[in-house]
C-alpha cells in the first residue's frame, strides 16, 4: 500500500505542478514520429508500475560489438554466464543507448548510435529495450522511469562485479524519456559513471520533477536541447539541467525542420554525427537571452562526441546546418 500511495502522489505532484507549463492534453510522438494525444492528468496504471518496480528483469540488455555488429547477444541480470559467453570485453569502453516513449530496440535512434560508436572503435554497445513499459500510456511510462533507471544501474553494477568493467569507461546515452532513465541509472551508481548524455530530455511531467536528469548523475553530465520551450509546444526541457547544456540553433527550432518531432529527433541525429566527427562546437553563454539572440562569445566546447574524460560546464549555443552531417 505504501508503494501505491508513493506512485500516485509522485505523478499527481508532477502533473499539478506543471499545469502552468502545459495544457492538460498535448501531442507527443512515438519512436516512428507519429503523434499521440497525451492526458497529463490521467491516472497511471499503478498495478503495472508495482510489477515493474519488483522486477528489474523487465529490461532487456542487448549487446553489440564489432564481432557482432548486426546481431545482438542478450545479457541477463544475475546470469554471469550470459556475459562470459558473449563478446563483451571489459577492456573496451561500454556505451548504453536508451530509447524513449512508444519505442523499442529497433527504433532508429538505437542502430544509429550503435553504428556511430562501432564505426569509431571497439566498444561494447548495449541497447536497453524497456518497451514493455514504454508502450504504455505516457503518464504510466513516465512514472516508471525511475525504476527502469535504477534497474539499469543495478545491471551495470552486476556487469562491473562480473567482469571488472570500470565505471569510468561507461557512457550512458538516453533520448527523451530515456534521458531521465540514464540519469536515474547514474544516480543508482552514486554518480560514478564517466559520462551521462541526455538527448532532448522529455519535458512534460519533468520540468519540476526531482527524478529528472541532473548534474550529479555522472562524473560529467551533458544535455542537448533541440525542441525546448513549452511556450511553443516543445517536447523537451527548456532549461539547463546538466553540467553542460547545449542549445543547437537556440534549442527550439532546427534548420530543415517544420515539426516538433523533427526538432526533437535532431538531438540524437546531431549526437551520432559528433561521435563520428567531433565537429560541432558550442560557445559559452552568460544567459538564455544570449542563447536566443545568438550572441554568445565565451569559451568553446565541443558538443557530444565519444570522449570519456570530457569536462565542461555552463550553457552553450551551437549553430548547425539542416542536413547531415550538420
Amino acid at each position: 500500500m505504501k508503494i501505491l500511495v508513493f506512485i500516485s502522489l509522485f505523478v499527481y505532484a508532477s502533473s499539478t505542478s506543471e499545469r502552468e507549463l502545459y495544457p492538460r492534453y498535448i501531442q507527443f510522438p512515438d519512436g516512428d514520429g507519429e503523434m499521440h494525444q497525451v492526458d497529463l492528468e490521467a491516472q497511471p496504471d499503478v498495478e503495472f508500475l508495482n510489477e515493474i518496480q519488483r522486477n528489474a528483469a523487465n529490461n532487456q540488455y542487448l549487446l553489440y560489438t564489432r564481432r557482432n555488429s548486426r546481431n545482438s547477444q542478450r545479457l541477463l541480470m544475475n546470469d554471469a554466464n550470459s556475459i562470459r559467453n558473449s563478446n563483451f570485453n571489459a577492456q573496451h569502453p561500454t556505451v548504453v543507448s536508451v530509447h524513449g516513449w512508444l519505442s523499442n530496440q529497433n527504433t532508429q535512434i538505437n542502430p544509429t548510435i550503435r553504428n556511430a560508436f562501432l564505426g569509431k572503435g571497439d566498444y561494447n554497445v548495449i541497447i536497453l529495450d524497456w518497451s514493455r513499459l514504454a508502450r504504455r500510456d505516457y503518464v504510466t511510462a513516465a512514472a516508471g522511469v525511475p525504476d527502469v533507471g535504477r534497474g539499469l544501474g543495478q545491471f551495470l553494477n552486476f556487469l562491473h562485479q562480473t567482469t571488472g568493467a570500470p565505471f569510468d569507461k561507461m557512457h550512458l546515452v538516453g533520448f527523451s524519456l530515456g534521458a531521465h532513465i540514464v540519469g536515474n541509472a547514474g544516480r543508482e551508481l552514486r554518480g560514478r559513471i564517466a559520462r551521462v548524455t541526455g538527448l532532448d530530455p522529455a519535458g512534460p511531467l519533468w520540468n519540476l520533477n526531482r527524478n529528472r536528469l541532473s548534474p550529479s548523475d555522472g562524473v560529467y553530465v551533458e544535455a542537448i536541447h533541440t525542441d525546448s520551450g513549452y511556450t511553443v509546444g516543445g517536447l523537451g526541457i527548456g532549461t539547463a539541467i546538466a553540467d553542460a547544456d547545449f542549445f543547437p540553433n537556440g534549442g527550439i527550432r532546427q534548420p530543415g525542420c517544420l515539426t516538433n518531432v523533427c526538432n526533437h529527433n535532431r538531438a540524437w541525429q546531431l549526437f551520432a554525427s559528433t561521435v563520428t566527427r567531433n565537429h560541432l562546437e558550442g560557445r559559452l553563454c552568460s544567459s538564455m537571452t544570449q542563447v536566443n539572440l545568438n550572441s554568445c562569445r565565451g569559451r568553446s566546447l565541443r558538443m557530444g562526441n565519444d570522449i570519456l574524460n570530457k569536462r565542461g560546464s555552463g550553457i552553450y549555443r551551437v549553430d548547425t546546418r539542416g542536413s547531415y552531417p550538420y
